[in-house]
């Protein structure tokens, strides 16, 4: 007779599941711990580089991601205020929208996708050929030479690229809903000007700067734990990209509630009635 292998068992599962998303965070929080540490501003033929290729190479990538938003929300938005005669109000529930949550939220995903996987396998590459190894072996620490100016680039460059992902979502908005859907350009941007405030694109840039914290960490943090093999280096810059995604809306809900509660703390009369 042959031996029947045992059942996997769910709740062992599921308590390896837990326990392999602690282990992670914990991981992540030491390795985040130690790049502050060794946080400083790197020579400028390192950071020049790799500013280069997160912020300018990935302009295109926020030109056209910000072009559709704006145009996708005047498309969806339309038949709903036109039903109510609120189409000229249109601007400002596409304008808000964007500068407050799509704008950082979906500009961070796409450079998760971009910047993020790159970095992810640029240093799983550099563990699997055993780089790394060599710059701990000369004296030099990695986290120093590898991480801090692949984090401060991500820091830095993401709010900006948000900012024109979010201006560009505006004018194409503008242009579609004036140029094909018959809006009034004057009362567009009258009533973008009305419904927004400088709080609005505030918390919109400050979300933007803990997405784009996110994805550097996670990236570097999956390209420095990566296995042996193309097949390691393939998962982790795909692991890369899944956690970042997670924690880019786990940042938006908590930012989100937070600005909201500030909003009231600072303008009380602001408070809605019940």
């Amino acid at each position: 007779m042959s031996a029947t292998l045992p059942r996997p068992n769910c709740v062992h599962l599921v308590g390896e599941m837990v326990l392999d998303g602690v282990r992670l965070v914990g991981d992540l929080t030491l390795f985040s711990i130690n790049m502050v540490r060794w946080l400083n501003w790197p020579r400028g033929g390192v950071i020049w580089p790799i500013m280069y290729q997160t912020g300018v190479l990935s302009i295109p990538v926020i030109l056209i991601t910000g072009g559709f938003i704006g145009m996708v929300l005047a498309v969806q938005a339309y038949d709903q205020f036109a039903l109510m005669n609120m189409e000229n109000q249109l601007g400002a529930v596409i304008n808000v929208t964007l500068v407050k949550e799509l704008g950082p939220v979906l500009a961070a995903l796409m450079l998760a996708g971009r910047v993020g996987s790159a970095m992810a396998a640029e240093l799983g590459t550099m563990r699997v050929t055993e780089q790394i190894d060599a710059l701990t072996a000369l004296g030099a620490n990695p986290v120093r030479f590898l991480v801090v100016p692949r984090f401060l680039a991500c820091f830095l460059l993401i709010p900006l690229l948000t900012l024109v992902g979010d201006a560009v979502g505006m004018l194409s908005g503008w242009i579609f809903s004036t140029k094909v859907l018959g809006v009034h350009s004057f009362y567009y941007w009258q009533h973008s000007i009305d419904f927004i405030t400088a709080y609005d694109v505030l918390s919109g840039v400050v979300k933007s700067v803990f997405f784009g914290a996110a994805i550097a960490l996670i990236a570097c943090h999956r390209g420095f734990h990566s296995r042996a093999g193309a097949e390691g280096v393939g998962r982790a810059a795909t692991e890369s990209f899944v956690y970042s995604f997670v924690a880019i809306l786990l940042f938006d809900f908590l930012l989100g509630t937070l600005f909201m509660k500030l909003y009231y703390v600072i303008w009380p009369g602001d408070v809605p009635m019940v």
